[in-house]
């Protein structure tokens, strides 16, 4: 999908900003930078130097001792950033306001009887730009408190980590019903627990069940008004005799001629921002 490589491309942007500020380590002398051990005064070569330059690359971690913080070297990283990439689309689409817009953008689209306008991407760019204005306060306040810390060397990743979280996990949580998170504590075995220390692994899948219970709702007050169009065509025709003529190709029309006169788009995307910033 169209959304999933834009979501690709924009966190392998960050993916390779973050790695070319990993890369960056103090500027060894010219000998070292090559590589390769000066050789001695007599011309020869030492075995140490000539074993160093053919040697194939490695991949190591670094394990220092319990007075040492551990660190992994950059290729480790580049590896387990590139894991990141891979899922990173999903995650971002689960804990945003996307999974709401996308349903009930396509409970529209089924409502007014035509299956193919609007498009599969202009729904899919439509909700999407939609997600980036909803979450752009929590987006912003990721980038200030975690992610630029982090880029300009004056944060660890873990504490970066979870400084990213806490904003996303404020967001869901104004989103996710009370019974939802007591169902998904009581299943992972935790005991009363307070709103500051719920566990991530909690919050998303609460999240997400209380945004698909909401778009649901939405979806079926839409339905509404488009199916009492519905039967008043189907009555007036079988009042008619005209039972071999399909009732969605005459509702068709009243129904587009409805959501046009109240300004259908206008409403439903009035609607889904005011549910996320009320």
């Amino acid at each position: 999908m169209k959304f999933t490589r834009y979501f690709s491309c924009l966190w392998l942007a960050l993916a390779l900003s973050t790695i070319s500020a990993l890369g960056q380590t103090p500027t060894p002398d010219a000998a070292g930078s090559a590589g390769v051990t000066p050789p001695p005064a007599n011309g020869v070569a030492a075995p140490a130097a000539i074993k160093s330059a053919t040697d194939p690359l490695r991949l190591s971690i670094n394990l220092e001792g319990t007075d040492k913080p551990f660190q992994m070297s950059v290729a480790v990283q580049i590896v387990l950033l590139m894991t990141l990439l891979s899922v990173a689309p999903s995650l971002v689409l689960l804990m945003t306001s996307f999974t709401r817009i996308i349903i009930v953008l396509g409970f529209v689209r089924t409502a007014l009887g035509v299956p193919s306008a609007p498009s599969n991407q202009i729904i899919t760019g439509l909700a999407l730009f939609l997600t980036f204005f909803i979450m752009g306060p929590t987006f912003d306040r990721v980038h200030k408190e975690a992610l630029r810390p982090y880029l300009d060397g004056k944060m660890q990743s873990e504490v970066a980590l979870d400084k990213a979280t806490a904003p996303l996990k404020e967001f869901m949580l104004k989103q996710t019903r009370t019974r939802d998170l007591e169902y998904f504590l009581e299943l992972g075995g935790f005991g009363p627990t307070a709103v500051k220390d719920l566990p991530i692994r909690v919050v998303i899948p609460a999240f997400v069940i209380s945004e698909l219970q909401t778009a649901f709702q939405m979806g079926f007050l839409l339905f509404l008004p488009f199916l009492v169009i519905d039967f008043l065509v189907g009555s007036v025709l079988m009042a008619l005799g005209m039972m071999m003529m399909p009732p969605n190709v005459v509702s068709l029309p009243f129904k587009l001629l409805l959501f046009v006169l109240v300004d259908g788009w206008h409403l439903i995307v009035k609607t889904l921002v005011q549910s996320f910033l009320n």
